[in-house]
This record gives C-alpha cells, sequence and structure tokens, in this order.
C-alpha cells in the first residue's frame, strides 16, 4: 500500500482571468450553467472582481471595498442595481437574448 498522500492547491478562477475575453467567456459559461441561481452568478462577479484591483473598482461602482466584497461572495445577496453597477465597472453590459 502507498502511503503518499497529495495535496491540492484550492482552484481560484481569478487566477485565470486576464483579459476581457476571458471574463466574459466565463461569465457566459457561468450563466449557462447557473440553473438561474443568483448565488452562482453573484459568486462569479466576485471571481472576476478578484482578478482586478479590488479597490478602484469598488470606487468605480460607488461602492466600499468591504461592501463590494460581501455582496459578491457568493454568500450576499446583490441587488440587480449592484450587478449593474458592478458590471459597467468591469466595462460589461448586461443584455437580454431570446431563449425559445
Amino acid at each position: 500500500m502507498n502511503d503518499h498522500s497529495e495535496t491540492f492547491s484550492s482552484y481560484d478562477p481569478a487566477d485565470y482571468l486576464g483579459s476581457l475575453e476571458d471574463v466574459v467567456a466565463f461569465l457566459e459559461a457561468v450563466v449557462e450553467e447557473a440553473d438561474d441561481d443568483p448565488a452562482v452568478i453573484a459568486h462569479a462577479l466576485g471571481a472576476i472582481a478578484r482578478s482586478r484591483n479590488m479597490s478602484e473598482l469598488a470606487r468605480r461602482a460607488g461602492m466600499s471595498r468591504e461592501g463590494l466584497y460581501k455582496a459578491l461572495s457568493g454568500e450576499g445577496n446583490p441587488t440587480f442595481a449592484t450587478v449593474l453597477k458592478v458590471s459597467k465597472a468591469l466595462g460589461l453590459r448586461v443584455h437580454f437574448e431570446a431563449v425559445a
């Protein structure tokens, strides 16, 4: 029997979101898989925010840094207005398309 144990570091998508194209692809995948769960989408926005300068992003969104962390933690429940502010501060626009 082999007693070697392996340890793995935590996966954080923020480590892989370098370009705006990466961010858009990540969000599209999350929205597709989230099954309309707003906490999953908020958590994804939090990962994107962590991949950027959180203080600057909070300033552009008109929020405190702590408030931004809390709202996008996946535990928070951000308002739609907050999602729109953060999206705009990230250089993104929320849009809708017909699915039926």
